[in-house]
């Protein structure tokens, strides 16, 4: 075990994004220091801070999907939606919020959370099902009651919800899905 820490921690140190001193390579070599000392409680401690960083990273590369905001109309992305997957499964998630003036719709994404596996096979048969489905694009999203959710490479969930579909759907249409389906890979 301690050579695959070992190694696992060296990979790291010569990968050449992480090469530079960061705060992810400082506290990974904070762990290895503490369990080369035997300090297993503290390891673990500097391993969940280290996820928890590369979490914050893995969202900010997500966030990069969500539209931009339509003429008339404000963005606000959230920074919270990450501690809401973990309990969920983990994952990654961004969103964002446009506001004009009284009207207010939300766009949400999340990857590889074990809930987005489950609602892909039943997304993805929406139609055989009977439901109403929207086309944004190539994508198709169900439509619930003016809600729409979409299924990228089975394992990414795009959600939009809180104004009319004639509103959402221009702003979904300008997502880069061909880049998200490479997200994480």
């Amino acid at each position: 075990m301690k050579h695959l820490f070992k190694a696992v921690a060296l990979a790291t140190l010569l990968t050449p994004t992480l090469a530079q001193a960061d705060e992810v390579t400082d506290t990974l070599q904070s762990a290895l220091k503490a369990y080369e000392e035997g300090d297993i409680t503290y390891t673990l401690e500097e391993l969940e801070y280290a996820k928890q960083l590369l979490q914050a990273m893995k969202t900010a590369d997500l966030a990069k999907f969500l539209p931009e905001a339509p003429d008339g109309w404000t963005r606000e992305v959230s920074t919270e939606m990450n501690a809401g997957l973990a309990m969920m499964g983990g994952g990654a998630g961004a969103e964002a919020t446009y506001s004009a003036g009284s009207d207010e719709f939300k766009i949400t994404i999340m990857a590889n959370n074990p809930m987005v596996g489950a609602l892909s096979g039943m997304l993805s048969n929406a139609g055989l099902m009977g439901a109403k489905l929207e086309r944004v694009g190539r994508m198709k999203y169900l439509n619930q009651d003016g809600d729409l959710s979409g299924i990228v490479d089975g394992r990414i969930l795009i959600q939009a919800e809180g104004a009319d579909i004639d509103v959402m759907i221009p702003v979904l249409e300008t997502i880069d899905y061909r880049a998200l389906e490479d997200f994480g890979r």
